[in-house]
């Protein structure tokens, strides 16, 4: 399955990261939620118990008690454990081995953040120079449409 890169113009990048976990969890996937910063991740970990009443988002932050027993887990380091699918937000790394490894494999970036843009730019190399495949998704038209495949 190749890495999809999901450039993010409209939508808040929460609600991207809330929809895409509603799927993945639907599935029986276990989710790993990777990002770079602590705050960031306590800011989604807030956004994924508040995101309203229709939908439970069942997730923790990595560290706890029963990091095992999560469908999604909220970290900034690769996590240990039986994950089916990895969600990189805020330029997190993401190998080609993992890429390999999962189900699914997201890297989601804000379209409006020059240095988040060109971050993507040089994973997208990186993995695909090690041998991963990928695919670019956009939403500037309002619609998730795939621009380019590697």
């Amino acid at each position: 399955m190749p890495a999809l890169f999901y450039h993010v113009t409209h939508s808040p990048v929460e609600e991207v990261v809330a929809t895409l976990l509603t799927r993945a969890i639907a599935q029986g996937w276990r989710v790993e939620l990777r990002g770079q910063s602590a705050e960031r991740m306590d800011w989604l970990d807030d956004k994924l118990w508040l995101g309203g009443d229709e939908v439970f988002l069942p997730h923790g932050r990595a560290g706890g008690a029963h990091d095992d027993l999560q469908p999604a887990l909220l970290t900034t380091a690769p996590a240990l454990g039986d994950f089916a699918a990895v969600m990189a937000v805020e330029g997190a790394e993401v190998s080609a081995e993992e890429v390999a490894a999962r189900e699914r494999v997201w890297i989601l970036f804000d379209g409006r953040d020059e240095q988040a843009v060109q971050g993507a730019r040089v994973q997208w190399k990186a993995l695909t120079g090690a041998g991963a495949k990928a695919q670019y998704w956009s939403e500037e038209g309002g619609r998730w449409e795939k621009k380019a495949e590697s």
